[in-house]
């Protein structure tokens, strides 16, 4: 994918649309946590969408819930969560306020501050391949040091946000959700076909 050269941080009207259109127009955008260790970025290239209290796959299922308060509220903001008690996971929340969605972040392109990213994925100093330094959501969230102190930032005004830097996917897979034990029928799962950073390989029909 080539790289443009204008960068624009996402706004409101961005994540105020349709959960599936989202999702896919934020392939291609990159991830920034400015931290006080330092700056690291990833390009998104797998993304999974979650809607509504009829998703039972989505946190929404059971009704708000403290939780789940952020799924409910303003588009764009960040909903993070520690998943199994093992990893925390990033979502972009989406559509109007009182309709609760969001797109979970699966896995990043590593493109800026890669040296620190290795610290935080291997302290121990063993080697990682850049390509999978971001490869699934707690490593995604691992490496770019974001956890539940990111709860319910606003991606369009804190230290953790999205931007565009005039990349465009070129080819868009879309498969089943995976990792989750209910609503797998669903293919609202997307991803860069062919980019080696994408967790699930999974299978879906690409489009450009």
């Amino acid at each position: 994918m080539p790289r443009g050269r204008s960068v624009v941080r996402l706004p409101r009207d961005f994540y105020e649309r349709p959960t599936l259109k989202v999702a896919e127009e934020l392939l291609g955008k990159v991830l920034v946590h400015r931290t006080s260790g330092g700056t690291a970025a990833g390009m998104i290239v797998e993304a999974e969408v979650y809607i509504g209290e009829d998703d039972p796959a989505c946190h929404a299922a059971p009704g708000p819930t403290d939780r789940n308060e952020p799924l409910y509220g303003e588009p764009g903001i960040a909903y993070v969560y520690l998943n199994y008690g093992v990893h925390y996971l990033v979502n972009a929340v989406t559509e109007e306020a009182g309709s609760p969605a969001a797109v979970l972040l699966r896995a990043l392109e590593p493109v800026d501050g890669i040296p620190l990213m290795t610290r935080r994925r291997a302290p121990d100093g063993r080697h990682v391949a850049a390509q999978d330094l971001c490869r699934g959501p707690g490593n995604l969230t691992r490496a770019l040091g974001i956890t539940i102190a990111e709860n319910r930032l606003d991606l369009t005004t804190s230290q953790l946000y999205i931007e565009d830097r005039g990349v465009t996917a070129a080819r868009v897979a879309w498969g089943p959700r995976i990792g989750i034990r209910v609503g797998v029928e669903r293919p609202w799962r997307c991803w860069v076909a062919g980019n080696r950073s994408v967790s699930g390989r999974g299978r879906g029909r690409g489009h450009s």
